[in-house]
């Protein structure tokens, strides 16, 4: 049971990851590769058995196995059955319990889809980057209570956003170097039945259970352990999800606020529709499902935090409840979310003269600060001359509001409290370079991290993401 929509945005890969067919698939490569361990180390399973399962591994029929399930009434046993008929053997499972193969195959395709979203979010830190050095000197009014407050540019906007995403991608990173799997523990983590099965030998025991995690691709598997990994550790990885998220939906936000401005767009391709009644509209579609998308993880983020700290003794079950929808539905929708972001960063167009207009009405306000600092250093009180500003700048607005004139460099001009001629402020506002401040040179730091960190991942930069509907 998954989320429609979230589904329909993920890639052909993410849903391979997590698909039933592809989930099935990876527990029947995980018990021929415990058959083989078992095997080497002493257990009587015959190699033309292990061919035999190896096969008719990839025959599945979710029909038959669902069939199996409606007598069984246990999920585990009727892909077993499944499996072992199909084969015509015995073999599988061999002092496994359900969750020795459940709990190894969630994590594995947990691994694989957080693989899957570092690479994607090394290609967003990418595109990002692009954006924010093509607009790295481009003046812009900045908001603060989406307001005017002072002057930015475009491409340290999109940096301040890119910054998210860096501080998400090094957690994802760090989660990834450390995340822990299960590994092979028995029904309430002592290993009782494997070391049974290898006549007691702890060695052979922890010889067969590296080479499942050299299998499955984990560095580390937990020690003490009960049936279940902590579900602190879902949590975990859905908050690490979350976290990419913010940054995305940050920036979608702030994309739709400008779009709303006639600033830029998100894009607006050949024969696309903003709206059924209204021929004009060019609705930032995509941000708002950025946004969407965003949102739905902060509702998994709520269900797997009901699952940490809840777990019974060495594990029950009522969390599968949960996980089976938070897990697939989390990443179908971090991976909607990215592919969506792709199209964006590499669709979006930005209207200079636009954003140009909208700085010279607002320049001689969002410059106060700085004509602030300069009455000090001629002589004024820093208070007497922020009074003095502020009432200026309200009356200007208020002449503005009401269809006049702001004439706020005539207003200050005229002010003696301030000390600053006309001649002087107008050399002020005409150096607009310096009202930016070190805007530029912080757009050249996040540029030059996001492309170092992108081009680790290899393909990433080239990554082209799908066509949206």
């Amino acid at each position: 049971m998954t989320n429609v929509l979230a589904e329909r945005y993920a890639s052909p890969a993410m849903k391979a990851l997590w698909s039933p067919t592809g989930r099935i698939g990876l527990e029947r490569d995980f018990w021929i590769a415990v058959m083989k361990g078992q095997r080497e180390l002493g257990i009587a399973i015959p190699a033309a058995a292990i061919r035999d399962y190896e096969r008719v591994k990839s025959q599945i029929d979710l029909g038959s196995i669902d069939a199996r399930e409606r007598v069984t009434l246990h999920d585990v046993k009727a892909r077993i059955e499944e499996f072992s008929g199909l084969a015509g053997r015995e073999f599988i499972h061999l002092g496994l319990t359900s969750r020795d193969l459940t709990e190894n195959v969630e994590q594995l395709q947990i691994l694989r889809a957080l693989r899957l979203v570092q690479w994607k979010a090394a290609a967003a830190l990418h595109g990002l980057a692009a954006q924010a050095a093509a607009h790295r000197n481009l003046l812009l009014t900045g908001r603060t209570h989406n307001v005017p407050a002072q002057p930015t540019t475009l491409g340290k906007r999109i940096a301040m956003f890119g910054e998210e995403l860096l501080s998400a991608y090094t957690r994802l990173g760090e989660l990834l170097d450390r995340y822990p799997v299960r590994g092979l523990k028995g029904a309430v983590g002592t290993q009782l039945d494997q070391l049974t099965l290898l006549g007691g030998d702890f060695k052979k025991t922890a010889q067969l259970e590296q080479r499942v995690l050299k299998h499955l691709g984990f560095k580390a598997a937990l020690g003490a352990v009960g049936q279940v990994y902590p579900r602190s550790l879902d949590f975990e990885v859905v908050t690490a999800l979350h976290q990419i998220a913010a940054a995305a939906a940050s920036f979608a936000t702030t994309l739709r606020l400008m779009a709303g401005q006639g600033l830029l767009t998100e894009g607006f391709q050949k024969g696309q529709v903003g709206s059924s009644a209204m021929p004009h509209k060019m609705n930032a579609r995509n941000c708002e499902r950025i946004c969407g998308f965003a949102t739905i993880l902060s509702g998994y983020v709520t269900m797997c935090s009901g699952l940490a700290g809840h777990q019974w003794n060495e594990g029950d079950v009522s969390c599968s409840v949960v996980r089976r929808v938070a897990l697939p539905d989390s990443f179908y929708a971090i991976d909607g979310l990215l592919e969506t972001w792709l199209n964006v960063l590499g669709q979006m167009t930005v209207f200079p003269a636009a954003i140009a207009a909208e700085s010279e009405r607002n320049l001689p306000f969002l410059a106060t600060t700085t004509i602030l600092m300069e009455a000090v250093k001629a002589g004024a009180g820093r208070e007497t001359a922020h009074e003095a500003i502020k009432e200026h700048a309200l009356a200007a607005a208020q002449a503005l509001r009401e269809g006049g004139e702001a004439a706020l460099v005539e207003r200050l001009a005229g002010d003696a409290r301030l000390g600053l001629g006309e001649a002087v402020l107008r050399r002020i506002l005409s150096e607009t370079h310096r009202f930016v401040g070190a805007a530029p040179a912080q757009v050249d730091h996040f540029v030059t991290t996001a492309r170092t960190l992108a081009k680790a991942q290899k393909g990433a930069a080239r990554y082209q993401p799908m066509k949206l509907l």
